[in-house]
């Protein structure tokens, strides 16, 4: 059994979130992106990316880390939408757990904390994206009983990905 606790990510955090979000984006990606998006994605640039969200709260961007004898093995984050195909549902914007600590109730729980938080937050539903190709992601929020709503590409900036959208209309369905 994996112990791992769940908490806000901070400042401090930005680095080993960083490191985790490229570990698990290349894993998932190799055979799917781009060699050019393959290579683009760096440390720096993610911590660029999480460094500037973690301090900026006028984003209001929920983000969470699972941590394992200190050691952040998954984040989520979540926010308002980005996109019109996510109507007025909460956006799911990143779940990503490292590969050691998959099928072990992580993922599951983040999903629930952050839907918890953006419920706390106004919102009644949620939804979020998935590279089509990425066929364990798309298993597991099938799992979770989200429903297929649509596609659309991401614009960007490293990669315009086709994209399957997946909703739950009673955000509750997401809480455990």
């Amino acid at each position: 059994m994996t112990y791992f606790s769940i908490r806000r990510a901070e400042q401090h955090d930005a680095m080993e979130i960083a490191k985790l979000h490229v570990d698990v984006w290349r894993q998932t990606y190799r055979d799917i992106a781009p060699p050019a998006a393959y290579a683009a994605l760096d440390e720096q640039r993610r911590y660029d990316m999480w460094s500037g969200k973690l301090s900026d709260s006028d984003y209001h961007l929920h983000i969470l880390v699972a941590e394992n004898e200190g050691e952040i093995v998954g984040m989520g984050a979540a926010g308002r939408p980005s996109e019109s195909i996510f109507g007025p549902r909460a956006e799911i914007k990143h779940l990503y757990i490292h590969q050691g600590f998959k099928r072990r109730g992580i993922g599951r729980r983040i999903l629930s904390d952050i839907a918890s938080l953006m419920k706390d937050s106004g919102y009644n539903a949620a939804a979020l994206s998935v590279v089509k190709g990425n066929e364990p992601a798309e298993l597991f929020y099938r799992a979770q009983k989200g429903r297929v709503i649509g596609e659309f590409i991401d614009p960007g900036p490293i990669w315009r990905s086709q994209n399957i959208v997946y909703a739950w209309d009673d955000i509750n369905d997401l809480i455990s």
